[in-house]
């Protein structure tokens, strides 16, 4: 059965960029610093990252994170989904309206217009076997868990406080978690849980 996993870096305060993020500033400012396990060279952050981008079927995101990676500063061929780690799944964005035009053509890119539910039903659909995996940004994942679409939530905690930026939870529906795995490596500590 396709599971909707909700997987993204957080900082040790939350936010899943520094401040001021934008097109031409993807992670806002310090926030590179939350994906440095995905450059590690640590064999469990290896593991980890080609074990979530092997399952991923189709990838979920919002709007203002494709106009980060589908912007000039975004995805390139050493910079993609997964680090270049493996293959290229679907991508499904959710948006209020589609780009005029998409600099990333070699990717198979889907947009609905018409919210949440109906984007993951689209993503699920393009998964076929494997799994849709929720990649942010933080209030498309926040949305997805207060509405009781995410399964399983993976949060890879960076060692770092940036202090400001984008808030991974800022309230919203109460969820149980259970925890299924805490994996600690040199540049973070995997956790993922399943979401009641």
């Amino acid at each position: 059965m396709t599971r909707i996993i909700a997987d993204i870096s957080v900082s040790l305060d939350g936010f899943v960029t520094g401040p001021d993020p934008g097109p031409d500033n993807g992670l806002g400012t310090g926030g590179e610093a939350l994906h440095t396990w995905a450059f590690s060279d640590d064999p469990d952050d290896r593991r980890i990252l080609r074990e979530g981008t092997a399952r991923s079927g189709a990838v979920l995101l919002g709007r203002r994170l494709f106009d980060v990676v589908d912007g000039p500063g975004g995805w390139d061929d050493d910079v993609g989904y997964g680090a270049a780690e493996v293959g290229k799944p679907a991508f499904v964005v959710v948006t209020s309206s589609p780009p005029e035009s998409v600099r990333l053509t070699d990717l198979d890119w889907t947009f609905v217009t018409t919210g949440l539910p109906d984007a993951v039903a689209a993503a699920r659909e393009r998964a076929g076997d494997l799994d849709v995996v929720l990649m942010g940004g933080g209030a498309t994942i926040g949305s997805a868990i207060g509405a009781g679409l995410v399964d399983v939530l993976a949060l890879h905690l960076a060692p770092v406080l940036l202090g400001a930026g984008t808030p991974l939870f800022t309230g919203g529906t109460r969820r149980t978690l259970v925890q299924r795995s805490v994996t600690p490596t040199s540049t973070a500590t995997h956790l993922v849980y399943d979401v009641l």
